[in-house]
């Protein structure tokens, strides 16, 4: 991060006062406090505003599972590459999946090799290959959380009542707070707080959090995505732990309801049900997915196609999955910035957008 970009991030007005703010919020704690960023658009932000080198030192700021293309396990890629060499088959996906690597190849070599695989911006540009190619089964890979998830289950739901029976979505959508259940009991991590997602708590609401909070005694705040909105998070952070409290607060009030979005969510839950999904570093969280309904079997692409990727694995001496989980950064990957870049990525955390080690590379080298 350079020098000058730094002093000028430090020097302005709102920002010096929330530093201040915070260390003095810091010092009254009086120890070291860990928090955890579960939002790859909060982990882009703290790099890219020199937020981590700027904020006192005593805060350790460690990024968790908030890319849902990084947690995206290599089975699931795998199943969707080999969908994607049926015949007659177009795959549809959002652009950063293409460039992750599966075991044997990623959907950009798949392309290359003769498969149809399209990127499209929404999963109406995917209903929409369904009714010009009505010949030719069209698989949307549904990767996602909670934010995107009900444009999926509104195009599922949209291809039923147009008896679009070509049109399949293969589902390794993830929702986020079984995967905060299971941070919160991952041995050695110890974590004083979560800096919460707010896209996804948009549609789920600051409710969704209580167990974490209530459960747990790990505080929880919904933040914004400017620096002064993160900053302002930390300082609230800081006064619950140094209170001894465990709440969930809302930072960023402009953009979250208390009951969230409960249109989005009711067409989720009359579309999708609960299923349990594999997280990439995690492993298995018991109802953390989502799976078509019964109702909705005829688009579900896992129920039409039996795909075997029993020989699916994990890129070798790729720590992906310890990144994801707070465990490592990417500056302990042997990997990191040598053999693993943006251009030629091995894990997913190098490729997305939202990935740490992508965050890291472009802002914190």
């Amino acid at each position: 991060m350079p020098l000058a970009f730094l002093d000028d991030f430090r020097s302005a007005p709102v920002v010096k006062t929330l530093l201040g703010e915070l260390q003095a919020q810091v010092a009254a704690l009086g120890r070291p406090i860990k928090i955890m960023e579960v939002c790859g658009t909060h982990t882009m932000a703290i790099s890219r505003h020199g937020i981590r080198q700027a904020a006192p030192r005593e805060i350790g700021l460690i990024s968790g599972p908030g890319c849902p293309v990084c947690v995206t396990s290599n089975r699931d890629i795998d199943t969707f590459l080999e969908l994607a060499a049926l015949p007659d088959v177009i795959t549809a996906t959002f652009g950063d999946m293409v460039r992750v690597p599966g075991t044997r190849n990623g959907l950009a070599e798949a392309r290359g090799q003769g498969a149809d695989v399209r990127v499209v911006y929404s999963t109406l540009d995917a209903l929409d290959l369904a009714r010009k190619h009505p010949g030719r089964d069209v698989i949307f890979f549904g990767v996602g959380f909670e934010t995107t998830a009900p444009t999926v289950a509104a195009a599922v739901a949209q291809a039923m009542q147009e008896g679009l029976d070509n049109f399949f979505v293969q589902s390794a959508h993830k929702v986020v707070p079984p995967a905060l259940e299971a941070l919160a009991n991952t041995p050695g991590l110890a974590l004083d707080a979560f800096l919460c997602p707010g896209h996804v708590s948009a549609i789920i609401g600051p409710q969704a959090y209580e167990p974490a909070a209530s459960e747990h005694g790990i505080p929880c705040v919904i933040a914004g995505f400017e620096p002064v909105d993160i900053l302002q998070s930390l300082i609230m952070i800081v006064e619950q732990v140094r209170k001894g409290r465990a709440a969930v607060e809302v930072q960023y009030s402009r953009g979250v309801r208390r009951d969230g979005n409960p249109a989005a969510t009711e067409l989720l839950a009359s579309v999708f049900e609960p299923c349990d999904a594999e997280w990439r570093g995690i492993g298995v969280i018991p109802g953390s997915g989502l799976a078509l309904r019964e109702e909705y079997a005829a688009h579900d692409a896992s129920r039409k196609y039996d795909i075997d990727v029993s020989w699916s694995r994990e890129p070798s001496g790729c720590i992906c999955g310890a990144i994801l989980t707070g465990l490592k950064a990417p500056a302990d990957c042997r990997l990191f910035a040598g053999a693993c870049t943006p251009e030629h990525p091995v894990g997913p955390c190098m490729v997305s957008s939202e990935g740490t080690c992508a965050a890291y590379f472009q802002y914190e080298l």
